[in-house]
């Protein structure tokens, strides 16, 4: 019984989000208190509070105990490492995005796109170009890939532009007469 009135709440809580907050909240915090653990809503309660409330390391938590609960389930990281990116938390970032590439079934355009948003925060936009095209080239989707030209192109934008030699002229002198 626990069981499906806990997914009852999760279904409530995930049909709610993000356009009714309140229900949303109140559904998930019922799942919650049936399953303290439970993966999807752990992530959809830290999303809640990244995107609406801006609390990014009540996020942090949720993420935390997401991994926590299942450490091997892929779909908790692209947002959790967005996460990490927003609220500047770099290094750790970086050590979680390089788990997440390692595991089966994650999906490598999309980490490989959030490497290159960490390298951009970062201030380093040649690094960020290389992952924004290896993200390219690993996409299944036109509008990923779309996505990912548009990326490109931003950051390219951002690099100095490359200066072209000058050519030295022969200047011929008029002579006086």
């Amino acid at each position: 019984m626990d069981t499906n009135t806990h997914n009852i709440y999760l279904f409530k809580a995930l049909d709610a989000y993000p356009f009714a907050l309140e229900e949303a909240i109140e559904a998930l915090n019922y799942a919650l208190s049936y399953d303290e653990k439970n993966v999807q809503a752990l992530c959809l309660m830290a999303n809640l509070q990244a995107d609406q409330l801006n609390d990014l390391e009540a996020a942090k938590h949720y993420f935390e105990a997401a991994v926590a609960s299942k450490m091997e389930l892929p779909r908790i990281y692209p947002d959790y490492v967005y996460t990490l990116v927003r609220n500047e938390d770099f290094e750790e970032a970086q050590k979680v995005l390089d788990y997440a590439l390692l595991l089966k079934g994650a999906d490598k355009a999309l980490l490989n796109l959030l490497q290159g948003q960490l390298f951009e925060a970062q201030q380093n936009n040649k690094k960020a170009l290389k992952s924004y095209k290896r993200g390219k080239k690993l996409s299944l989707n036109n509008h990923f890939i779309t996505f990912a030209e548009n990326e490109i192109e931003r950051v390219k934008k951002k690099l100095p532009k490359k200066r072209k030699p000058k050519k030295k002229s022969k200047t011929k002198r008029k002579e006086k007469k």
